[in-house]
C-alpha cells in the first residue's frame, strides 16, 4: 500500500519514518555497485558480507555502524558517501562461541581505508578487549585512502595500537581474501595468525612495480606476495587454503582449539578415543639404523586424539613440526622435529618458528608437548652470520618463559644444545620421557669419538677398525636414556605403546599447574 506523502513542514508519520529507515538500511546492504559486485566475483572472490555469512553461525550476526559515512571533502569524495564507508563490522558466533568480526568491502572504493573505515574497526576491537572475545579481520583492501592524506595514515596506526594491545589477551586471527599492501600489512603481521587463500590473496611493503623501478628487479604479485611465497619463504602466512570457502571452514576449525581470551582455557571436547589406547605402530615406525628418517606426523597420528593434527605453518620451515592436536579431549599444542627434513636439526627459520608458537600457547593456556629427535643446530657459516645464536635462544627463552603444563618425549636423538632447548628438564619442563630407542648426549657417537679419541686414532694401526669399534662402546655407554633417567633429567623410560596412556595421566596431574613469573613490566626476549 502506497505511504501516504506529508506536506511540508508536517511532522512524519512512523510508518514513513520505518519506510525511510528500510531505504537507508537497503542502501547499507547493497553499499557497492552491481558492476563492482560482479568484478569481484569474476575475480574468485566473495563480497564482505558473503564472507560474513560463510564464517559465522547462521543469523548469528549483528552490524555495527552500518549507517556510518565517511566526512571527507574534496577530490569528489563528498559526492560519494555510501553507508558503511567499505567495511562490515559487529559480532556473532563460531559454533554458539561469540567473536567480533571486520570485513573490508573491495566493493567500495576499493576496500580503502579512511578515518570512519578505521573507526569502525577500532570500535569492534575495543568491544572485543573489553568483553573478551576473539577478533577476525577478512581484509581486502587497496589500503590507504589517498583523498584523505595523513589521516588516513594515523588511522592505520590507531588499529595497530589495539593490536598490540590485545596482543596475549585475546585471539586475533587475520583472513587475507585479497590485497593487502603498503602499511596496511602491518597489522596482520602482529595478530597470532594469517590466513592467505592461492591466487587472490596478496600482501607486501611495495608492489612489483616500484621494486621493478628502485631494484630492477621483475616479479610477478604472486611470487613477490602471493600466498605460497608467504608460507614457505617469508613465514608470514600461517594457513594456505584452496580458495575462500576453504579458508573460511578453516578459521572456524582454528577457533575449536582456542580459548575466548587469556583468562579461559581452551574448549573440552568428551573424547571418543580411549585414552588407554596401546600403539603397536609406534614401535614399528623407529627404524633400527639411527641415521635412517622417519615421519614425525606418523608418530603424532598415532598418539593424539582420533589421528588429528592440525598443523601450523605446514610450508614453512618443515624440519619443526607445530600445531594443535587433543589428548583426552583436552587441546595440547605440539612442537616436534622433523626428521625427514634436514634430519629434525634446528636452524634459523624452525626456532623462529617453533618460538612464536610456543608464545602463542603460552599466551592462551594450551599445554605444550615437545616430541624430541634432534641431532643439534645445522652448522655453517650462513647459519652463523644469520644469528642462529640469537634465533636458537628465541625458542630456549620461549619455553623457559612459559608457564603452562610442559612435557617432553624424546623419540630418539636429543644431542648437545638442541636437547636443553627442545623443552628439557633443566629448563623446567614439568615431566620428560623418553623411548628406550632414545640417545642423549653432548653430541652423536661419530662426533664424539673423533674428539675424543683423536689422538689414539691417529696412532692406531687399524683406523677404521679402532674408530668403529669406539663407536660401539660410546654408543652403549652413552648413546642411551638411562644416565639422563639415573640423574632425573628423564623423569621415565616408557615402552612407545604407552606413549598415549602416559601423556594422558601426566596431562590430568598437570592441568591444575599454576606458575607465575617474577614480576617485571617484561622480558627481554633476543628479538
Amino acid at each position: 500500500m502506497a505511504t501516504k506523502k506529508t506536506e511540508p513542514g508536517v511532522r512524519h508519520s512512523v510508518e514513513e519514518k520505518i519506510e525511510e529507515f528500510n531505504k537507508r538500511r537497503d542502501a547499507a546492504l547493497h553499499a557497492g555497485s552491481k558492476e563492482a559486485v560482479e568484478r569481484q566475483h569474476e575475480r574468485g572472490k566473495l563480497t564482505a558480507r558473503e564472507r560474513i555469512d560463510i564464517l559465522l553461525d547462521p543469523g548469528s550476526f549483528t552490524e555495527l555502524d552500518s549507517m556510518a559515512r565517511h566526512r571527507a571533502h574534496g577530490f569528489g569524495l563528498e559526492l560519494s558517501r555510501p553507508y558503511g564507508d567499505g567495511v562490515v563490522t559487529g559480532w556473532g558466533t563460531i559454533e554458539g562461541r561469540k567473536v567480533f568480526v571486520f570485513s573490508q568491502d573491495f566493493t567500495v572504493f576499493g576496500g580503502s581505508l579512511g578515518e570512519v573505515f578505521s573507526d569502525k574497526i577500532c570500535k569492534i576491537m575495543d568491544l572485543a578487549l573489553a568483553t573478551g572475545a576473539p577478533v577476525i579481520g577478512l581484509n581486502d583492501s587497496g589500503g590507504a585512502r589517498i583523498q584523505e592524506g595523513v589521516v588516513s595514515l594515523a588511522s592505520y596506526g590507531y588499529i595497530f595500537e589495539r593490536n598490540v594491545r590485545s596482543s596475549g589477551v585475546i585471539p586475533q586471527i587475520s583472513v587475507i581474501v585479497g590485497p593487502c599492501a603498503g602499511g596496511a600489512v602491518y597489522s596482520p603481521a602482529m595478530t597470532d595468525f594469517v590466513f592467505m587463500t592461492k591466487e587472490t590473496s596478496h600482501m607486501f611493503i611495495t608492489g612489483p612495480d616500484v621494486i621493478k623501478t628502485v631494484t630492477g628487479e621483475a616479479v610477478t604479485f604472486e611470487d613477490l606476495g602471493g600466498a605460497m611465497a608467504h608460507a614457505s619463504k617469508s613465514g608470514i602466512a600461517h594457513f594456505v587454503a584452496e580458495d575462500e570457502k576453504h579458508c573460511l571452514q578453516m578459521v572456524r576449525y582454528l577457533m575449536s582449539f582456542l580459548p575466548q581470551n587469556n583468562m579461559e582455557d581452551p574448549p573440552y571436547f568428551p573424547p571418543t578415543d580411549p585414552p588407554d589406547r596401546r600403539e603397536q605402530r609406534l614401535v614399528d615406525l623407529i627404524p633400527d639404523e639411527p641415521n635412517r628418517a622417519y615421519h614425525m606426523h606418523e608418530v603424532l597420528n598415532l598418539v593424539f586424539d582420533d589421528g588429528e593434527f592440525f598443523e601450523v605453518f605446514p610450508h614453512y620451515a618443515m624440519n619443526i613440526l607445530t600445531g594443535f592436536a587433543r589428548l583426552n579431549g583436552r587441546v595440547v599444542g605440539i612442537v616436534a622435529n622433523q626428521p625427514m627434513h634436514l634430519a629434525g636439526v634446528l636452524d634459523i627459520h624452525s626456532s623462529e618458528k617453533a618460538a612464536r608458537f610456543v608464545r602463542t600457547c603460552d599466551a592462551f593456556n594450551i599445554p605444550l608437548i615437545a616430541f624430541v629427535d634432534v641431532p643439534g643446530f645445522l652448522p655453517g657459516t650462513n647459519q652463523e652470520w644469520g644469528g642462529i645464536i640469537r634465533r636458537g635462544a628465541k625458542l630456549l627463552y620461549a619455553f623457559t618463559e612459559a608457564t603452562v603444563p610442559r612435557i617432553q618425549v624424546i623419540t630418539r636423538k636429543a644431542y648437545g644444545g638442541a636437547y636443553v632447548v627442545m623443552n628439557s628438564k633443566s629448563i623446567r619442563a614439568d615431566v620428560a620421557f623418553a623411548w628406550p630407542t632414545a640417545e642423549v648426549a653432548v653430541m652423536g657417537p661419530e662426533g664424539a669419538v673423533n674428539i675424543v679419541f683423536r689422538r689414539e686414532l691417529e696412532k692406531a694401526e687399524d683406523p677404521v677398525g679402532k674408530r668403529a669399534e669406539m663407536i660401539g662402546e660410546y654408543t652403549d655407554k652413552f648413546a642411551n636414556p638411562y644416565i639422563a633417567a639415573e640423574r632425573g633429567y628423564v623423569d621415565d623410560v616408557i615402552d612407545p605403546r604407552d606413549t598415549r596412556p602416559r601423556l594422558v595421566d601426566a596431562l590430568e596431574v598437570l592441568v591444575t599447574k599454576r606458575e607465575t613469573l617474577p614480576p617485571r613490566k617484561h622480558g627481554n626476549i633476543p628479538l
